[in-house]
């Protein structure tokens, strides 16, 4: 299980190991992990933590554009930068490039009826503080 942290909310996700082991393996090498969430700009209702040029060596698995609710992909890089999309409503997954399929890896089993205030939180007051432990 992997236990998240953001703008005073506490959230249980369960891993998806067996559609997604490689970005799951990926993941848990960065954790622990202290960032900052930001409202995404294309994406519809979601936040997003942007990781730059990060090369976390894997590739499209278990790739989606419309993740549900708590439901957590990392875009590896390509066409768009390496990043974390943490959907809190409805998404489509995009970016300045246009849309993008990120690895749905994670998802969001206990704490999700505080996902919307977490969405309206981080739209409404800016870029919240974040964290991401294994449980």
């Amino acid at each position: 299980m992997l236990e998240i942290s953001a703008g005073g909310f506490d959230f249980v996700a369960r891993w998806e190991e067996e559609d997604a082991p490689q970005t799951v393996a990926a993941f848990r090498r960065m954790l622990p992990l202290e960032s900052r969430i930001i409202h995404v700009r294309w994406s519809g209702e979601g936040g997003w933590i942007p990781m730059g040029d990060l090369d976390v060596g894997i590739g499209p698995e278990n790739a989606t554009s419309y993740p549900a609710a708590g439901e957590l992909l990392l875009y590896p890089g390509g066409v768009s930068e390496t990043e974390l999309l943490f959907p809190y409503g409805q998404t489509c997954f995009a970016s300045k490039a246009g849309q993008l399929a990120g690895n749905h890896f994670a998802t969001i089993v206990e704490g999700g009826e505080r996902l919307q205030e977490l969405g309206e939180l981080v739209l409404w007051h800016g870029a919240q503080d974040i964290s991401f432990r294994e449980a």
